[in-house]
Order: C-alpha cells, then sequence, then structure tokens
C-alpha cells in the first residue's frame, strides 16, 4: 500500500520505519529540510516509561495557582486571550481528578513501556547509536511533601510491574554521584532503573538514513497546506510542491495536527506546550550526572548526553509563540548548578525552545478519524520521545490491519467523541491499497 506521513519529527520518522518493514511503499513529507528539526530537536534526552503520567492531577490547579507568582516557574500561561488555550485549560481541569488520573496515567505507562520493549528490539536489529544510555533515571526530591506525594505514582508502578527504587538522600548520592555537593539539598529520591536516556535529533537522523535503505522517499522542503476528501476518504495532500497521492495518509505534524485536521471535522483537542531546554559541553564528568535526573521542584530534567548535559522542561502556554524567553534560561542554569555544579559549562550552552503537541488527557491520538484512510499518530506531549517506536508499531499495526501488542482503541481519536458519533466496528476495518 502507497503511505504518505506528514511530518519528519522522531514520531513521524518511527511511522515511516515501521510501516516501510511491513512491506509498504512509504513517502515522508516534512518542510524543514532535515529531519527532527522542531519538537524533536534538542529535547530533554529522556525516555522514561516510569515518569510517564498526565499533566492533569488531583491538585495541579492550585499547584499552578502556586506557580504563578514563583519566580522560576514550571508552568508559565500568557495572560493573552486565547480561545483555543482557554478551551484546552477547561478540558484539562475536567481530568484533574483520582479516577481520570488513573485511567489516563495507566494508558501512558502501558504505551510507553512498550515503546521502550520495540526501542530496544529495534537498537538490537539495527546497532543504532544515539549518545544513549541505560543507566535508569531519578526523580530527585528537594522536600519530605514531595517524597510523599509519590505514592499514587508508585502505586501505578507497582500495578503496571514497573521496577523502582525510593531512595533516601545516601541513595541518590549513591546512584548519582555527582550529586554529592548537593547532598543537603535532596530528601530523596525515586529511581526507575530500566528507563534509558538518548539523542533525539540523532537517532531521528540515523533512522530516516535506514528508512532511505528500505526504500522511504523524504519529501524536505515542502509544505503542507490542506488534505482533499472525496467519498470519505482522502484522495490527496496538497503541498507547496502540489498534489500528492496516496492509499493512506498519516498525521505527525504535533502542534500544527489541529489545523490540518480541522477542515475535516476532525477537531484535536491538541494544544502547543512551549519548553525550552540548554545544551552545555561537559568539562568536569565527575560532577556531571549518569543518566538523567528529573528535578522535581523545577520541573526540570538534566540528561547526560556523551559529551554534553542538557536540561530541559518547564510549560509555557503561549500559542505558537517560539520567542526565546531569557529569565526561562536562568531557571534552567540555576537548577543544573544546584545540583551539578560546574559539571558544565554553561557560557557556551546553546539555548533552544519548542512547541510540544499536548492533549488535555496526557494520552497521544493515535489510529484512523475523519476518513477511512486517515490515520493519526500526534499528541505525545513531552512524550514523543519515550513513546515514539510503541507509537510507531502501533500505528503501523493499525494501518495494516494487524493485531497490536497493546490495547488500540484507547488511544483512539473516538475517546473524545461523544458516545452517539463513535465509528460504528465496520468502519474500523484495514484500509487495503
Amino acid at each position: 500500500m502507497k503511505i504518505i506521513v506528514l511530518g519528519a519529527g522522531v514520531v513521524g520518522v518511527t511511522s515511516a520505519w515501521y510501516l516501510a518493514k511491513a512491506g509498504h511503499e512509504v513517502t515522508v513529507i516534512e518542510r524543514n529540510d532535515a529531519v527532527a528539526q522542531d519538537t524533536s530537536f534538542a529535547n530533554a534526552g529522556q525516555i522514561s516509561p516510569g515518569y510517564a503520567a498526565p499533566w492533569a492531577a488531583p491538585g495541579v490547579p492550585l499547584k499552578a495557582l502556586k506557580w504563578m507568582f514563583e519566580k522560576h516557574a514550571p508552568l508559565i500561561v500568557s495572560p493573552r486571550p486565547e480561545l483555543a488555550k482557554l478551551t484546552w485549560l477547561a478540558q484539562m481541569l475536567r481530568n484533574c481528578t483520582e479516577a481520570r488520573y488513573a485511567v489516563n496515567k495507566g494508558r501512558m505507562v502501558r504505551l510507553a513501556e512498550y515503546s521502550r520493549d520495540c526501542l530496544i528490539a529495534l537498537r538490537e536489529e539495527t546497532g543504532i547509536a544515539y549518545d544513549g544510555r541505560q543507566q535508569g533515571t531519578l526523580q530527585l526530591f528537594r522536600t519530605q511533601k514531595q517524597v510523599d506525594g509519590a505514592a499514587k505514582d508508585i502505586d501505578v508502578l507497582k500495578e503496571r510491574g514497573v521496577r523502582f527504587e525510593l531512595l533516601d538522600r545516601a541513595g541518590c548520592v549513591a546512584a548519582e554521584p555527582g550529586l554529592e555537593n548537593a547532598r543537603d539539598r535532596i530528601a530523596g529520591g525515586l529511581r526507575l532503573p530500566g528507563d534509558e536516556t538518548g539523542d533525539c535529533q540523532i537517532f531521528t537522523t540515523r533512522l530516516a538514513e535506514m528508512a532511505r535503505a528500505l526504500g522511504v522517499t523524504f519529501r524536505f522542503g515542502t509544505a503542507i497546506r490542506r488534505l482533499e476528501q472525496s467519498g470519505g476518504r482522502i484522495t490527496s495532500v496538497e503541498t507547496s510542491q502540489g498534489p500528492m497521492e496516496a492509499d493512506a495518509f498519516v498525521v505527525a505534524l504535533g502542534s500544527p495536527a489541529p489545523l490540518l485536521t480541522r477542515p475535516l471535522g476532525v477537531k484535536l483537542p491538541i494544544y502547543p506546550v512551549k519548553g525550552y531546554s540548554i545544551t552545555a559541553p561537559l568539562v568536569d564528568p565527575e560532577r556531571a550526572p549518569q543518566s538523567t535526573v528529573m528535578d522535581e521542584s523545577y520541573k526540570v530534567a538534566i540528561t547526560r548526553l556523551g559529551d554534553r548535559i542538557r536540561a530541559g522542561g518547564m510549560a509555557e502556554l503561549n500559542g505558537f509563540s517560539k520567542t526565546l524567553v531569557a529569565k526561562r534560561q536562568d531557571t534552567l542554569t540555576l537548577s543544573v548548578e544546584d545540583l551539578f555544579g560546574g559539571a558544565a559549562d554553561q557560557s557556551r550552552a546553546q539555548f533552544w525552545t519548542g512547541l510540544r503537541p499536548m492533549t488535555p488527557d496526557g494520552t497521544p491520538v493515535i489510529g484512523r478519524a475523519g476518513a477511512a484512510n486517515l490515520f493519526l499518530n500526534t499528541g505525545h506531549g513531552t512524550l514523543g520521545w519515550t513513546m515514539a517506536a510503541g507509537s510507531g508499531q502501533l500505528l503501523c499495526d493499525i494501518v495494516s490491519g494487524s493485531a497490536s501488542a497493546i490495547p488500540a482503541a484507547e488511544y483512539g481519536y473516538e475517546r473524545y467523541l461523544p458516545s452517539d458519533r463513535r465509528p460504528r466496528e465496520e468502519q474500523l476495518r484495514p484500509v487495503t491499497g
């Protein structure tokens, strides 16, 4: 079957890889001149299934109000009035209940764990290298209240059979010796020994090269304008290079996805949540993290990537703005230097921002929507790198009509529709070329 994948971030490229492995003829269309130039370019580097959790959680509304008055707030909401932002926030607040949090976190951990398994298999099959480390991740708590608050997440980890270690101060320093000079600021930590790290941009670039060897065609510098529909099917995608036809179309555009699907009646509840990162050269390996340390107080992930240290985090709700705000860099630098002072040369740090495509329930949207041959793989928020391989394989299974290793239905767009508008089972049959 001839398939067009729209978007060449890590989710689009992994989708193309698995579709090509399944025998499909795949073309990837991307407006940039290379893969992984937007959200996948300089993310925090975590592959952390155990930390997969929705932002919509009990207690978050009160925390958000408190954060608004903090100098180094992990959440920043622009005062600029915007209907899309207000609608998304209202939807998110409706998910801040114990019951919905448990359901959403269960879905996210299930996909993230599956994705990690898919990545391990892909790495073993191809030998792909991407400054990866398989040394676990550590969620660092500065207060006893944060330690106590980890209980509900630990319950989910136990339920899913995810390995974890609840550490005291000494245990955190033993796991990450670079924290020695910050031990007086540590109350404890939650370590997940099965988690990984790696450079998402390097991974995506190298996987794209392997995908080309399987016959995948990449059309760079090609703007995507609209999808043409007739008779309940997408017939072509209109681009800056003219119309392109295929048997099936996969939308993996991230934050811009709703702009493309809305004319088809598919109203994706995805909002662009702005995140920041700094990447600085390593100058003292003994003071550096071994893997990823998540500073819970500032919601900043600090990751060792080869001879570099990257810190990423924060959530800014400000539409599609990609303006670099200097005080966000100050927050990232503060977290790194407070915990791993002197490990990196901050005078040479590269400052970056990207837009994460967030759904109000935290779970990505994977599956068919709007037309018999239109498929979605988007809405991964801060976990695109963590969930990419599993999402690509799941999307491939759905498109190909194959049995999937995890329940596909719970990631579908249909969960946002009223029950009387959800498609009948006969409308969900696989597409044939």
